[in-house]
């Protein structure tokens, strides 16, 4: 087992509001403004808002329904362009590597690097300062004005807690021997290993903050948690992780699982507790920006059996509707009545593109053009325009979603708008233009097809 360091060594890097950022980088109509970037439809959860949204409430996971309703108008609801979000992730990805041999990437906006390995280096608090410093300056400069937030620290979980706590674009130095001194003001929910269940367990004991947990006992908590599990807190408690960086890494699934505090046997109760956890897979799933083909659904039972029972589609997903409705069709063949102390539900098969939008046109949905939109006739400034307005019309195609890259073999390279009664407005513009003038075409203009990513770094 590794020891615990006794330098800060270890590097957490979280690009800020990720895919957000990079919406309002290729799109300069949207700079400043709340963007949402995630599922569009009735079903759709959110991945990213920009910090602008976060003003009105919107976050990672929450249905985006519920953002469109806390979101003042003008909101731009994005779907995802994780080829984009890929390409701007390898640059910075590239960047760490630099830095250190081992850069363990957990998902396409967060790493840890091993400052450590390799050639030696300073490691003194005034070097590391410096060094976390450049990596913010070249991110900034590399990706064309994305933003990321740094932790230093002697630990995995210290160096993740660092990177949240000046963000955004802010750098953190957790030296050693500071780690409790870190932590005590800060929510149990902080810690490595502390999810709703153990947080809602911790409360009822009337334990709030870390500094709380680390008055408890090690008895105490292996008493209520187990062995494995108690000590565990004990040592998060202090700070204390000795979790190596791993540079080789490879997500083969991902899931999510509650234990609840009293056995469940009704299954309307059941299937809304799984709805809850689909939305924080989908949010996780979108992170990442993978896609699974396989759903499974765990449960424990009363008596600690447990049972897993799962379902492949043809087409690989990151669609909420879709895995909720495989999850629960799941669920319902597995016998609850005599109570569930534990449900889970996960993705597998993993691949890093989506198929259903692609073949199957399910559950795509996009904002209607405005009725009070003026378009030119000709490219050239418009006068007044309306924002999106984002309602449930089926969308004929999958490059018509809002946000999606498209190309008009005349007017260039621009953005879907928004799209709807059989037509879809574009928006030509590009990471290194002023904000665009607006067209808006048939759906199926000849002229018009779906476009690449543009390269902040090339174009003109």
């Amino acid at each position: 087992m590794p020891a615990v360091r006794r330098e800060s060594s270890v590097l957490h890097v979280d690009l800020d509001a990720f895919f957000a950022a990079v919406e309002q980088r290729d799109k300069p109509s949207l700079r400043g403004k709340p963007v949402v970037v995630g599922g569009i439809g009735p079903r759709g959860v959110v991945s990213t808002a920009s910090y602008e949204a976060r003003v009105f409430g919107a976050r990672s996971a929450m249905p985006t329904s519920e953002a469109r309703r806390r979101c003042p108008s003008g909101t731009a609801f994005l779907g995802g362009r994780f080829d984009a979000y890929r390409l701007s992730s390898g640059v910075v990805m590239d960047l760490l590597r630099e830095l250190s041999p081992i850069v363990e990437q957990v998902s396409v906006d967060e790493a840890y690097v091993d400052l450590a390995a390799g050639t030696p280096r300073d490691l003194s608090p005034e070097a590391l300062r410096s060094l976390g410093q450049e990596l913010l300056h070249r991110i900034t400069a590399e990706t064309g004005g994305l933003t990321a937030s740094v932790g230093i620290a002697p630990s995995k979980m210290m160096a993740k807690i660092g990177s949240e706590l000046n963000k955004p674009a802010g750098l953190t130095l957790i030296e050693p021997g500071t780690e409790q001194e870190v932590l005590a003001p800060m929510s149990v929910r902080a810690i490595a290993g502390v999810g709703p269940a153990t947080g809602a367990r911790l409360h009822a004991f009337g334990v709030e903050t870390v500094a709380d947990l680390a008055r408890v006992s090690e008895s105490d908590l292996v008493a209520i948690f187990g062995q494995a599990h108690g000590t565990s807190l004990v040592r998060l408690a202090r700070g204390e992780d000795d979790r190596a960086v791993e540079s080789q890494r490879e997500t083969k699934s991902v899931s999510v699982e509650e234990t609840f505090e009293t056995d469940i046997a009704d299954p309307a109760v059941l299937e809304r507790e799984l709805d809850l956890m689909v939305a924080r897979l989908a949010s996780r799933i979108g992170q990442s920006a993978v896609f699974g083909r396989t759903t499974t659904v765990k449960v424990r039972q009363h008596d600690f059996s447990q049972l897993t029972r799962s379902g492949t589609l043809p087409y690989a997903t990151g669609d909420p509707a879709v895995i909720g409705r495989q999850a629960r069709r799941l669920l319902a063949g597995i016998d609850v009545t005599s109570g569930i102390r534990l449900l889970g539900v996960g993705v597998s098969g993993l691949t890093t593109h989506a198929q259903e939008e692609l073949e199957l046109g399910e559950d795509l949905f996009s904002a209607t053009t405005p009725a009070d939109l003026e378009v030119p006739d000709s490219i050239g400034a418009v006068q007044e325009e309306a924002p999106p307005r984002h309602t449930a019309e089926l969308v004929h195609g999958p490059q018509w979603r809002p946000g999606a890259d498209v190309v008009h073999d005349e007017l260039g390279a621009g953005w879907v708008w928004g799209s709807g009664l059989g037509r879809v407005t574009v928006r030509f513009e590009g990471p290194r233009t002023v904000p665009g003038p607006v067209r808006t075409f048939a759906t199926d203009d000849p002229a018009l097809s779906a476009g690449e990513p543009p390269d902040w770094r090339h174009q003109p």
